[in-house]
């Protein structure tokens, strides 16, 4: 199966192709969708639209003119969305809705406890619209699935695919049915892995004429059902002989967690850089003095966390401008790393644009929702690269992913 997958941030698009790389499918995330050495056969691209910084219009116009760019006879569309619904999702589904046809809408990912009922996203049995990360960023939008794809102008219908889960059959023709009604997005309820699973089925073998919309839930249990091809040559992950960076830009509580375990490793170095020293860059008296330490550690091959420190108010929408300063404050010192884990999708784009590295062959899932990757070959220059969502994982989840690419002490 030729697959498509058009995510709105890094990390999204790591996570959902990494399922693909597992069963041995030559998978690549991009950062722009031109580049001719995407053009392999047999390759499973990722691209990441950098959408979410954008409003909603120029979101849905990026979307669609990378679906226009990309497309070809045969290939399958997976939109991948934030499983918490970040971003303008429903804008850029309306747009591809012309072009791709149907859409199914699973954003479920059970596995990390996100689950869809009754129309609406639950994050550990919690509903989205409760919970405080809702509330920072979207309190005055609805919550539901639904009244999004409304907003967006298009019309949708439910379908709990638990009730079905034994009968994929049944499932596939009820989805192919609201199709043929000219519904535009089919809004499906999964609460558990076996519901995901049965859409699965019911759609990897379908006719066409519908797309994906989910997150890398709905995209491990695709990615399960295609045959596994022979390893191809990508060397697999090893541990690394240099630093490793962890860069976080995510100020989400569980990164709290997961940075606090990971520094009681005892191996680690913590840097905290203050939202108003990445605001003025070099012209802060700071700036110099944290370049240089950044610079002294890594060349004495001290691995070394480098966080975004936090401060009354800090405004989310200034997440791209404060990633993109972090990377400015590290980029020269870059090339003296071998690994980089970058939690938060728009810290690790900022950090590969900032390296010139535009585009990555996924090698190893870490966990669930944590890929490890390494730069296209042609680059003299390339470190593991591993990505993971900001208010994913548990409290081990940094640490845990930092001494698989570790030598054992």
């Amino acid at each position: 199966m030729d697959i498509l997958i058009i995510a709105d941030d890094l990390s999204g698009a790591a996570d959902c192709a990494i399922p693909f790389a597992r069963a041995a499918h030559r998978t690549a995330v991009a950062l722009h969708p031109l580049h001719p050495d995407l053009d392999a056969d047999g390759l499973t691209l990722s691209i990441d639209a950098d959408t979410r910084r954008l409003d909603g219009d120029e979101a849905a116009a990026r979307t669609r003119a990378i679906y226009t760019a990309r497309r070809r006879a045969g290939q399958r569309l997976y939109k991948k969305i934030d499983s918490t619904l970040r971003g303008h999702w429903a804008a850029e589904v309306a747009a591809l809705r012309p072009l791709a046809g149907t859409a199914i809408v699973a954003p479920a990912y059970p596995a990390l406890g996100r689950t869809v009922s009754g129309g609406c996203v639950y994050v550990g049995g919690r509903a989205l619209a409760d919970t405080e990360l809702w509330k920072l960023e979207h309190e005055h939008r609805p919550a539901a699935i639904g009244a999004q794809l409304l907003e967006a102008g298009l019309t949708a219908e439910s379908l709990d695919a638990d009730l079905l889960h034994d009968d994929p059959e049944a499932l596939s023709a009820r989805i192919e049915a609201a199709a043929s009604r000219g519904v535009d997005a089919v809004v499906v309820d999964t609460r558990t892995e076996h519901a995901l699973r049965a859409l699965a089925l019911a759609t990897a073998s379908s006719r066409g004429g519908f797309f994906w919309v989910g997150s890398g839930g709905l995209a491990r249990e695709i990615a399960a059902l295609l045959p596994s091809r022979p390893a191809h040559e990508e060397p697999g992950l090893q541990p690394s002989t240099g630093p490793t960076l962890v860069l976080v830009g995510s100020l989400s509580a569980v990164t709290d967690r997961q940075c606090a375990v990971l520094q009681e490793s005892g191996r680690v170095r913590q840097l905290v850089v203050p939202p108003s020293v990445l605001r003025q860059g070099p012209l802060h008296a700071e700036w110099q003095s944290l370049h240089a330490c950044i610079g002294e550690l890594l060349a004495t091959g001290t691995d070394l966390l480098l966080r975004i420190g936090r401060e009354q108010g800090l405004d989310p929408s200034e997440g791209a401008l404060l990633a993109a300063a972090l990377a400015r404050l590290v980029g020269p010192h870059f090339a003296r790393t071998a690994a980089l884990i970058a939690t938060g999708g728009e810290t690790a784009r900022a950090m590969l644009v900032e390296a010139g590295i535009d585009s990555l062959d996924l090698v190893a899932e870490l966990q669930a929702g944590v890929a490890a990757g390494r730069p296209r070959h042609g680059r003299a220059h390339r470190p593991f690269i591993v990505t993971k969502a900001g208010g994913f994982g548990d409290e081990h989840a940094l640490y845990a992913a930092w001494s698989r690419l570790r030598p054992a002490p």
